[in-house]
């Protein structure tokens, strides 16, 4: 680790230093990116980021890279494959999840050319800057977040509440939240 000061999360563990100094709060515009994203927020309801993050390259391997186009596919089999592998977290709604959140994004990505189009659109094509000095300062939801979770929703999504949403933007930089303190907080490249 360096001598920057970051994000007081980041300094729980060398997997979120890593994560924060080089994802968190940037901007995402690759949409098998922001669907592996969207899948491993809502993995995580209930549980740890930590969890999530230690995680992440088994899902990657299992979940064929995140590619909506394959996961479409999961069949039965391919399920309970998924469920017994002790690399990822096996609960079935949020597997099932997956699948289903795969055809709805496919189909955004359709109907408006990618699912980037239609989920940056929500903040106007451009991030938004927290000014936060600490971690508790920050909100849990926001009304955006209100909106693409309810959005998201009608469209039959699943594991996109508020509050996963919220992780989800700040995660795809959709939302710089890095405090005020932090190196990244107005960092050039975002």
């Amino acid at each position: 680790m360096s001598d920057k000061i970051r994000c007081k999360w980041a300094e729980e563990s060398q997997i979120f230093y890593d994560y924060h100094d080089n994802e968190w709060g940037r901007p995402v515009h690759d949409d098998i990116k922001l669907f592996e994203m969207l899948i491993l927020e809502g993995a995580q309801a209930g549980l740890s980021w930590l969890t999530v993050l230690k995680k992440r390259e088994t899902y990657r391997k299992v979940f064929d890279g995140f590619d909506p186009n394959k996961i479409i596919h999961y069949d039965d089999a391919k399920i309970q494959e998924l469920m017994a592998n002790e690399g990822i977290i096996r609960n079935r709604l949020k597997i099932n999840s997956a699948i289903t959140n795969a055809k709805l994004f496919l189909n955004i990505a359709e109907k408006y050319g990618s699912f980037d189009k239609f989920i940056w659109e929500y903040v106007d094509n451009k991030p938004i800057i927290g000014h936060w000095e600490k971690l508790e300062d920050m909100p849990a939801t926001t009304p955006i977040s209100d909106k693409i979770s309810k959005d998201l929703k009608k469209m039959g999504f699943k594991f996109v509440g508020s509050t996963i949403i919220y992780a989800y933007m700040q995660a795809t930089g959709m939302v710089n939240d890095h405090t005020t303190d932090c190196f990244l907080y107005q960092a050039e490249g975002f």
